[in-house]
């Protein structure tokens, strides 16, 4: 902190000093300025300016104007149109004349009978596209690689509960599944909600229609057995 204050306090110094040897050069300059002795001997120059010589205009430009003459002044008479006249021979009585040649018959236009033309066939119109999810016809498991098997509740094992679920799955276009709902109840609520949480989470293969992956419905069935466990 001591040696930033030094500092400071050098840069200070320094620039008051180069202030001050500043202004006593400029004083310095305005004494010696003071110093030269001022011009005794003083003259006056005058200036007188000379007019230019008139120019002389020559006598050609002092002439009067030449009045038109009578020659000049006379009207000119506009053409008068001349009119053609085409002589024809004139046909003496006696001359003999020959008949006119007879009229040519007029032939009646030929009309042609029209030509059918065949009608060109209809274009064929695509039968639209069945709007919906597809529904498939084998279990869902079938299409889902990634299926791990239901889990029996402890408190069923228990009260030995047994029963068949069956299960309707909705599958997007990317294969997720959308929603699943109990189709066919076993009779147990817990073993339903088993089922449930079950095949959500299968990952399953997406459904195609004509080569476009497509929404599907499904169902699978899931069967509790007390005697397999």
């Amino acid at each position: 902190m001591t040696d930033k204050l030094m500092n400071l306090i050098g840069q200070r110094l320094a620039g008051l000093l180069l202030v001050l040897a500043l202004h006593a050069g400029v004083f310095y300059a305005l004494w010696s300025a003071r110093l030269l002795p001022a011009p005794t001997d003083t003259a006056t120059l005058f200036v007188s300016f000379i007019a230019p010589p008139e120019e002389k205009k020559s006598p050609e430009l002092q002439r009067a104007p030449v009045p038109p003459s009578k020659q000049q002044q006379r009207p000119v008479a506009p053409p008068q149109p001349r009119q053609l006249v085409a002589e024809t021979p004139v046909t003496a009585p006696t001359d003999p004349v020959a008949p006119a040649p007879p009229p040519k018959p007029i032939q009646a236009p030929v009309v042609l009978a029209p030509v059918p033309v065949a009608a060109a066939p209809a274009p064929a119109i695509a039968a639209p596209l069945p709007v919906g999810p597809v529904a498939l016809s084998s279990e869902l498991s079938v299409i889902c690689p990634h299926h791990p098997d239901r889990r029996y509740p402890n408190m069923s094992i228990r009260l030995g509960e047994e029963g068949r679920v069956v299960v309707q799955v909705e599958l997007s276009e990317t294969g997720q599944i959308t929603s699943a709902q109990v189709q066919s109840s076993s009779g147990f609520e817990r073993l339903d909600n088993a089922a449930l949480a079950a095949v959500r989470t299968w990952r399953c293969t997406p459904a195609t229609r004509n080569g476009q992956p497509v929404r599907a419905t499904a169902l699978q069935p899931f069967k509790f057995e007390l005697k397999g466990n």
